[in-house]
């Protein structure tokens, strides 16, 4: 089904399209080439095949971004400034990630991501990265040597992907009736 011949398509507004391209530089069309080329290669493989070769992909990345959020607690003598810099770069990276992971896995279920819907879905998953790259600092505050700090935020990291990825897969596979909060409660269920 073409999503633009849709007879009740709610496009994201200007503004929110905007947001996403400017601030989390969210490309779509970067998405659109992605899942065609996935599509190009496995060409035999249903949409949750797929959907987990993503999943396992965007999960070796989050483990090494994880990792990398969390390097500059290691550097005696860095600055709260370099950590700082550290978390906001690391944090960014991972959530444009998680974003582009879950609308690749809403187009490979031929969802719109054009469509509003998907705007709640990407606000609970930059909800989600967040918990996710906080969960390391709890290392700091039970008082462990700062080393634990670094396979703490891989994985971490690593389990915010899997846990988005697998819940994006059981949202979009169900009937297009689903509600975006359901998503938004599943995703939060699962953390």
């Amino acid at each position: 089904m073409d999503p633009s011949s849709a007879p009740d398509r709610q496009l994201q507004g200007l503004a929110t399209e905007e947001f996403f391209y400017f601030f989390l530089r969210l490309r779509k069309s970067e998405i659109r080439r992605s899942v065609q080329t996935l599509r190009d290669r496995y060409p035999d493989e249903p949409p949750e095949a797929l959907a987990r070769r993503l999943i396992a992909a965007k999960t070796g990345l989050s483990l090494l971004g994880g990792a990398l959020l969390y390097a500059p607690a290691l550097v005696p003598g860095a600055g709260q400034a370099i950590q700082l810099l550290g978390l906001v770069g690391a944090t960014s990276m991972l959530t444009r990630m998680h974003l582009y992971l879950i609308l690749e896995i809403a187009h490979l279920y031929g969802r719109d991501i054009d469509d509003s819907a998907r705007v709640p879905e990407m606000l609970a998953v930059v909800a989600a990265t967040g918990l996710g790259a906080a969960a390391p600092m709890l290392v700091k505050t039970l008082g462990l040597a700062p080393l634990y700090s670094v396979p703490a935020g891989a994985l971490s990291c690593g389990a915010v992907t899997q846990t988005i990825g697998y819940a994006a897969i059981r949202y979009y596979r169900h009937d297009t009736a689903a509600t975006p909060d359901a998503a938004a409660a599943e995703v939060s269920a699962s953390i």
